[in-house]
């Protein structure tokens, strides 16, 4: 078999949460299409149509990345592994200044210092991430993880090295609702899912996840059009695809949990005072979420989304 490898190494900074990556692609214990020890990350992704898997290995100080492509085509860009990788490890969220910005916050303030370093880890492609987003709407994260591993599975793309690689929308464009309700999916998901992936397949959508700087605003106008799509799917799907960091996810039910163990309320915090509490951390409120998630995980011992 024809396979092509890419490497590339990404310095890390001193204070690099390499824990967070490994547990938010170590989700599916099954290990399915992503495979994870106390130092490495396999994943087994679509990279220009052709399965291939991904390795992140980390030291104190770096993470070497390889990609090994099955059937690849002759063109690459160079900088698009780094580029890749920069985007999946968070390496390009300006974590400091908004630590800086939130520090003398009597709230966050403590929190962020507490949980310093804390960046969010993204999807390795936007399409995945959406998703994802539509996968877990309404449902528990544990659902949501064996309705992914279906899914996958029921795509069947297989990397060389054994791991099932997460589909494009080429390869989903393509399924029935009913191959996709046989996977666990509710019909409204099917149809939304099946939306998406015939809509980027035609060019109506476009993702843009090849971008550095991707259109947020014409995407989240161009999703929000899309049946069954709402502001938390596509603010999270923003977060985890691109790590944009200032949607409001006021609607998760983690991060009002997070909010009210944080103000130490008896009560539960409800979507709009989440929501007005977010907005005084614009343009970070998406990460300030993030703190608030990791809060409400490590008090419930949960997994994060």
């Amino acid at each position: 078999m024809k396979t092509h490898v890419m490497a590339c190494t990404l310095p890390l900074p001193a204070n690099y949460r390499v824990t967070d990556i490994l547990s938010f692609h170590a989700r599916d214990t099954l290990s399915v299409a992503e495979a994870v020890d106390a130092d490495r990350v396999r994943k087994g992704i679509v990279w220009q149509g052709s399965p291939a898997c991904l390795t992140l290995r980390f030291s104190s100080q770096c993470a070497e990345v390889e990609l090994s492509i099955d059937h690849p085509s002759d063109s690459f860009e160079a900088d698009a592994l780094s580029t890749l990788a920069l985007r999946m490890l968070g390496l390009n969220q300006p974590i400091a200044v908004f630590e800086e910005s939130v520090s003398q916050h009597p709230q966050l303030g403590m929190l962020v210092k507490k949980q310093t370093g804390l960046r969010v880890p993204v999807s390795a492609s936007a399409f995945e991430a959406l998703t994802w987003a539509i996968t877990g709407q309404q449902i528990s994260v544990a659902a949501a993880i064996s309705i992914r591993r279906k899914f996958i599975q029921l795509v069947g793309l297989q990397h060389s090295g054994g791991l099932y690689c997460y589909p494009d929308a080429r390869h989903v464009a393509y399924l029935s609702s009913g191959d996709l309700r046989r996977a666990g999916f509710s019909q409204s998901k099917a149809q939304t899912l099946l939306a998406v992936s015939q809509r980027i397949v035609s060019g109506e959508l476009e993702l843009n996840d090849d971008l550095k700087e991707p259109p947020i605003e014409q995407i989240r106008q161009q999703l929000l059009k899309i049946r069954g799509i709402g502001p938390w799917t596509v603010d999270y799907a923003l977060l985890r695809g691109y790590g944009w960091l200032d949607g409001s996810l006021h609607g998760d039910a983690a991060v009002r949990r997070g909010l009210q163990i944080l103000m130490d309320h008896v009560e539960p915090v409800d979507e709009n005072q989440t929501r007005q509490w977010l907005e005084n951390f614009a343009p970070w409120r998406a990460l300030a979420a993030a703190h608030l998630w990791k809060l409400a995980s490590s008090a419930s011992r949960r997994q994060w989304r």
